[in-house]
């Protein structure tokens, strides 16, 4: 029998056309080879790949679906600003906790486990916020939505990286980014639904926009639970890591499209399973990770906290500045979320084998610190010209997110670890974005109340302390065979 060799740098970074019908498996590394190597055609790799952008699509319509109908919530439980942020921000006190033992249990018990586990609490959180009959069942039906998301994240971005190959158009760096459209697909079909109900519901029953929307969110998380079993699989990578290859060849023959047969033998002498432990977080600050992590960390959290505060105050912010109605603020928030962020996602996955993650997270942060403080210098804008500056200068910050930090805080988080750590090092970024998310949702009501349009100074220092970051610590993840870090340790 001919046996396939797919060791050589060449052949790892070939298109999926160069990929042989069969390949003979005799250690994990082999294993990612042929996974760095590209899916055969016809393979399901790319419908994977789709479900687990399904996953990140429901975590921004989560995090993103109460934000038009706030306004209606604070009237209807008589909220303070104050308790208004503390519903606002009890979805990202669960995704802190969910994304802290969501990285664990990803790289634990496997990918699969987790995401099917996750998929459950959008459901049940989903239809229970809809229903929520006071402020306090609002907040921990979110909170339980915030660990689903929490748990998703991981998962979703392992799944994106593993079934995707090294180099070429369509890299892991492109997969790993596309999460960024699809999460800007989910906060425009939030505000498509809210348009919609908008011109079908009776003007007294309005105060019901927020309910639907909120559970709306059940219906992609069903929709994924129905179809998994079909299409979706554990990673090969994180199987054969765990010491089963035979398991990984299985995936590969069932997702991957090629014809992997372990060798003789071969299984029996397979390495020692790659176990998670707690303390592998630790492993993140060691001398080979410690400054992708500091790098990962930091975008994260910037982008986190900058983005977080302006979309989540995007209508409140629309509406002051156009002085106009509901219906108006809408339609531009969803132009602006189409037009602008979503076009920059687009182009952030179609640059990222080509121009690099680093280069472009640079320009797009500068981008926003631009925008920022325009914003800032405008303040409420009287005239015309000033009122169509400043929602070009939205459509700039939002569009600088889309392309660079936006595609890319992602692709750092996930791509700066091996499969070993995938699952944690994403857990840990996300657990520190997460925070950052709650600082910035529970703040903006506040801050936007004390300081009004000054607010956007104090927004304008994440992207301004990312920059620095990133301009002292030039790591450029895209294109780099990051999982044979777990067979040759980086120097």
């Amino acid at each position: 029998m001919s046996t396939l060799a797919i060791t050589s740098q060449s052949e790892r970074t070939a298109d999926a056309d160069a990929v042989s019908s069969r390949a003979v498996i005799r250690s994990a590394q082999d294993v990612a080879d042929i996974v760095n190597a590209g899916a055969a055609r016809g393979s399901r790799a790319r419908i994977v790949i789709a479900i687990a952008l399904g996953g990140v699509f429901l975590d921004a319509y989560d995090l993103t679906s109460l934000a038009y109908g706030v306004k209606d919530i604070a009237r209807e439980f008589a909220l303070t600003p104050v308790q208004v942020g503390f519903v606002s921000a009890s979805i990202t006190f669960g995704a802190i906790l969910g994304a802290l033992f969501g990285g664990y249990l990803t790289d634990r018990i496997g990918r699969y486990r987790v995401f099917m586990a996750d998929m459950l609490f959008f459901v049940v959180a989903a239809i229970a916020a809809g229903l929520a009959p006071n402020a306090w069942a609002l907040a921990g039906a979110r909170f339980l939505m915030g660990i689903g998301v929490g748990l998703d994240l991981p998962v979703a971005m392992a799944f994106l990286a593993e079934f995707s190959k090294v180099a070429g158009r369509g890299n892991k760096a492109a997969s790993v980014a596309a999460w960024c459209p699809a999460w800007y697909a989910a906060t425009s079909t939030c505000y498509l639904l809210i348009l919609g109900l908008y011109a079908v519901l009776p003007a007294h029953q309005l105060g019901w926009l927020w309910r639907v929307t909120l559970a709306f969110g059940a219906v992609p998380a069903l929709v994924i639970i129905l179809v998994r079993s079909r299409y979706i699989s554990e990673s090969p990578l994180w199987a054969a890591n765990q010491g089963d290859l035979e398991g990984a060849a299985r995936i590969l023959r069932r997702s991957y499209g090629v014809d992997a047969v372990v060798e003789h033998d071969a299984a029996a002498k397979a390495s020692a399973p790659r176990a998670a432990r707690w303390r592998n977080y630790g492993v993140l600050f060691n001398a080979a990770y410690r400054r992708r992590t500091i790098l990962a960390a930091t975008i994260g959290a910037a982008s986190s906290f900058g983005y977080n505060a302006i979309v989540f105050g995007l209508p409140v912010i629309i509406a002051s500045f156009l002085k106009q109605g509901p219906l108006t603020t809408i339609v531009a928030s969803l132009a602006l979320n189409l037009l602008f962020a979503f076009v920059g996602g687009l182009i952030g996955v179609r640059t990222a084998p080509t121009v690099g993650a680093w280069k472009m997270t640079v320009l797009g942060h500068t981008l926003q610190f631009v925008s920022l403080v325009g914003l800032a210098l405008i303040g409420h804008p009287e005239s015309g010209a000033f009122v169509a500056l400043a929602i070009l200068l939205l459509g700039g910050y939002l569009f600088g997110q889309g392309f660079g930090p936006g595609s890319h805080a992602m692709t750092y988080a996930s791509l700066s670890y091996p499969t070993s750590l995938r699952g944690m090092g994403v857990g840990f970024n996300q657990t520190l974005v997460r925070s950052a998310s709650t600082v910035s949702l529970f703040l903006f009501p506040v801050l936007a109340a004390a300081l009004g349009t000054k607010v956007f100074w104090v927004i304008a220092l994440a992207p301004l302390t990312s920059l620095a970051v990133l301009l002292t610590i030039r790591w450029e993840p895209s294109g780099y065979d990051i999982d044979r870090e777990d067979y040759a340790p980086a120097a």
